[in-house]
């Protein structure tokens, strides 16, 4: 089970990025949250990561077939 991010990550992180304030946020604080409770996820479980991502090179397999093999 993972932890929640700590408050002092949160806060750093919610401090949007230039184009972050440029897109606009309702919730910036929510918003970081939730971008390390993914990262956190990710970093804790590499493998499912890998086999989870649709843009992980080498993972054809994972590819709708069009996308897989494209026309040459």
């Amino acid at each position: 089970m993972m932890e929640h991010p700590d408050e002092s990550r949160i806060e750093s992180r919610a401090q949007l990025a230039p184009e972050e304030l440029a897109a606009g946020s309702d919730d910036p604080h929510r918003q970081a949250e939730i971008i390390l409770e993914d990262s956190d996820a990710r970093t804790e479980d590499p493998e499912r990561t890998l086999h989870d991502s649709a843009q992980t090179p080498d993972r054809q397999d994972q590819l709708p077939e069009h996308e897989a093999h494209p026309a040459d």
